[in-house]
């Protein structure tokens, strides 16, 4: 990646859009070049698809809870973390160092879905225990880590 890929790659983020009309707005590089640099980004498998964000707490999915979640000691890492990614709700999991084997994000619509979040982790043979969480608030919640990098921090740490 250079300065341009950097450029482009941070607007797309600080914008939230997929417009390129909007990225040659806010970075000055020409629409063409743009064009040519997502496609060659895509091939590369840095841009993973085009994304429509949607705001969970206005779709009804705004009860977060974190689990840590404890597994037996015979248990593969790969086909626990796999387990409990297939559990409807959670949409983030972490296979975690230390006392806690992973650590799985469920977003839910009620206290009802949570009670059946609960259930279903107790229900896997996998899992020896588990310890929830429930998020009062978002302090921040962002799809767009790159917004939390200055745009020269970025091109230090990753141009070529």
């Amino acid at each position: 990646m250079d300065e341009k890929d950097i450029r482009i790659l941070k607007s797309l983020e600080e914008l939230e859009t997929t417009s390129t009309e909007k990225i040659r707005e806010s970075t000055g590089i020409p629409l063409s070049t743009i064009h040519y640099r997502l496609n060659n980004l895509r091939d590369a498998g840095v841009i993973t698809n085009d994304r429509l964000d949607l705001d969970l707490d206005k779709f009804g999915l705004g009860v977060t809870i974190l689990v840590h979640v404890f597994t037996k000691d015979d248990q593969s890492h790969t086909e626990c973390g796999q387990v409990i990614a297939d559990i409807e709700g959670v949409t983030k999991v972490f296979f975690t160092m230390g006392d806690t084997d992973f650590i799985a994000l469920a977003r839910l619509s009620d206290s009802d879905s949570v009670g059946r979040l609960i259930s279903d982790f107790e229900e896997l043979d996998e899992v020896a225990r588990t310890d929830s969480t429930f998020v009062i608030e978002r302090e921040l919640d962002s799809h767009y880590p790159l917004q939390h990098y200055s745009e020269e921090t970025l091109l230090k740490e990753f141009t070529e």
